[in-house]
């Protein structure tokens, strides 16, 4: 509210980067952050009253494209030990930290990760929770009354699953996750696959991470989302777009045991990838961060992804991938809301990508029902 006590609106002037591309503009919102109108940069006229101006990069809400945020009970630098000794299950330092950790822990630090999104700037996040249904449980509580959408995908607490845990998984979370295809039989994958689509839920994949794996199998189950790819090859990148089916990597976390998803053979395919910051236990759940990284780590070995493609990873391809494309759509009736980075306007998606951050941000009211 305005000190006067009359209602607030705001103009915000830049360049606007949404699914229809980066153009300057301005966009005038309500006092409840809807979009009223969008122009072109110079003929908004001159300011009412009761309208406040700020000038920055323009942008929709953004989406974390993979988490395991219970991960981050474990405070401390990552053991040298390997990928499959820190996340492999059952027997994994991550698993037996989730089962040797109280509840009330584990949903204390996810929230606390959930509201450090909320304050950079992100809306969505595509969860995976171990743990059955008592871990979907945890992440909804976690999430209760934060204004953001939580993907939570389940994973059974036991393989073969039981058909009474697939049923109550499916009920209550909005599909499975899944780890390597290498920890269950083709046939339980298949069946899990099925139980996904038949109830209308999302099937994810984690997919050559630390190994090359044959995505055949793992393609003919028609996943909604394979995460990382660090291993794929050309051929197996190009299976991948003729299926048409999304992927999400993470930079960072990858990075530490010297591995480097396909960023650039991802763009140069026209794969629309989503970026995501792993698990909790690595690192902060900041996306300018690993938009950073993404950038520099992939430019500094020689392939060179555009800052353009890294943020359209995180505030664009996601919604649509996630089948909300209208919160990516910056423009007058959208339910999308809108923020700006007090950064440059030149080149906005370099600004973003190399100088933005969770400081840099001014948030508006962000119209509800929230996605």
């Amino acid at each position: 509210m305005a000190r006067s006590g009359r209602k607030v609106r705001w103009r915000l002037e830049g360049a606007i980067v949404d699914a229809g591309g980066i153009a300057p503009g301005y966009l005038r919102l309500d006092a409840s952050g809807r979009i009223v109108e969008r122009g072109q940069r110079g003929t908004a006229g001159p300011l009412s009253p009761e309208e406040r101006r700020v000038q920055g990069v323009v942008l929709p809400w953004g989406v974390n494209g993979h988490t395991h945020l219970a991960d981050g009970v474990f405070h401390q630098e990552p053991p040298a030990l390997s990928l499959a000794q820190i996340v492999a299950p059952p027997d994994g330092l991550k698993h037996r930290l989730l089962a040797e950790t109280p509840d009330p822990v584990k949903e204390r630090g996810i929230r606390g990760s959930l509201q450090a999104m909320v304050r950079g700037g992100i809306a969505g996040v595509v969860e995976f929770r171990e743990e059955g249904i008592r871990g979907i449980r945890l992440l909804r509580r976690a999430a209760r009354g934060l204004p953001l959408r939580v993907w939570g995908l389940g994973r059974p607490s036991t393989l073969p699953a039981r058909e009474q845990e697939v049923t109550a998984l499916l009920n209550e979370a909005d599909g499975l996750g899944l780890s390597s295809l290498r920890d269950l039989p083709l046939r339980e994958a298949r069946r899990l696959s099925d139980a996904c689509r038949g109830a209308h839920r999302l099937f994810a994949v984690h997919a050559s991470e630390g190994t090359r794996e044959d995505l055949g199998p793992i393609l003919r189950l028609r996943p909604d989302l394979l995460v990382h790819l660090c291993r794929a090859t050309g051929e197996d990148l190009d299976a991948v777009r003729e299926a048409r089916v999304s992927v999400a990597v993470c930079p960072r976390s990858n990075a530490l045991f010297r591995r480097f998803p396909p960023l650039a053979s991802l763009e140069a395919r026209e794969i629309p990838f989503l970026l995501g910051t792993d698990n909790a236990m690595f690192g902060a759940p900041d996306l300018f961060r690993e938009m950073e990284f993404a950038y520099l780590s992939a430019r500094s070995r020689g392939e060179a992804v555009r800052p353009e493609t890294l943020v359209r990873a995180v505030f664009i391809n996601p919604w649509a991938a996630l089948g909300d494309p209208e919160q990516a759509s910056l423009v007058p009736g959208s339910p999308a809301g809108a923020l700006l980075l007090r950064v440059p306007t030149e080149d906005p998606a370099y600004q973003v990508v190399a100088r933005a951050g969770p400081g840099k941000l001014f948030v508006p009211p962000r119209p509800g029902p929230f996605p």
